[in-house]
């Protein structure tokens, strides 16, 4: 009965960690430029661990979906969505640089660029952009950003600063912020190839009646588990009246 409970309870715990994944998912179902997350569980023996019979799950790998998002216009000029591979740059909570898909973008009291959650929005040269008062602003394809100033001639913009675009060869990793990050945190080259589409917005990747149907698929999986360990617990039970009683 040892090996059964401890089976059932090891798939019970990663039950449960896929569906808080899951759970996470479908509370971004509406966030712009998120991508799915999704958890890779295997079953092995335990090496040195009691009997050779005894089996556990372990989870070996987390991921996040790689698949865009549909873009939306919204007609402001500010938002920008990623057009195919790619992602923004920013600066996260510690002053690193960081990376999303999210680009539903302000303009703060102070002038800085930031994201709709506050990250400041990184130019070429990894500094944050600030953006002085302008009667019109235009981002282009390539990520530059024009202004034109109250009372300045309507035919001569001028260019302020440039996105920092990015495109990885390798997955990224993602923090528990949601921002993506390139190995040991090191900041990645700008990709002049990376291009944006400036009045639009990328939606979340989620799929949410996938994410429900898996969702229950996960609670009946962890209800057959919890009741392994109950049937366990009572055939122990029954062993032990049996052998009191002979």
């Amino acid at each position: 009965m040892d090996k059964a409970i401890y089976t059932a309870m090891s798939g019970a715990s990663r039950t449960m960690f896929q569906q808080r994944l899951h759970a996470n998912n479908l509370a971004n179902v509406n966030t712009h430029g998120f991508r799915a997350d999704f958890a890779e569980i295997l079953a092995k023996n335990v090496d040195g661990q009691g009997l050779p019979t005894r089996v556990l799950t372990e989870t070996v790998g987390t991921w996040s979906s790689e698949k865009a998002g549909n873009m939306t216009s919204t007609g402001r000029n500010l938002d920008v969505a990623i057009a195919g591979e790619g992602w923004l740059a920013v600066e996260d909570a510690t002053g690193n640089e960081s990376y999303t898909r999210g680009g539903q973008l302000h303009v703060t009291m102070d002038g800085q660029l930031v994201t709709g959650r506050g990250e400041p929005v990184l130019d070429q040269g990894g500094a944050a952009i600030v953006i002085p008062e302008y009667e019109q602003l235009h981002i282009g394809p390539d990520g530059t950003i024009s202004v034109l100033g109250s009372g300045d001639p309507k035919s001569q913009p001028v260019t302020i600063g440039q996105l920092k675009l990015v495109k990885s060869e390798t997955p990224l990793n993602k923090g528990t912020d949601g921002l993506f990050r390139a190995d040991n945190n090191e900041p990645l080259n700008a990709d002049l190839t990376v291009k944006v589409v400036s009045g639009a917005l990328e939606s979340s990747n989620v799929n949410a009646m996938e994410e429900m149907v898996t969702f229950m698929s996960l609670g009946r999986q962890f209800e057959m588990q919890l009741k392994t360990i109950e049937t366990a617990r009572q055939m122990a039970e029954s062993g032990d009246r049996l052998i009191r009683g002979s």
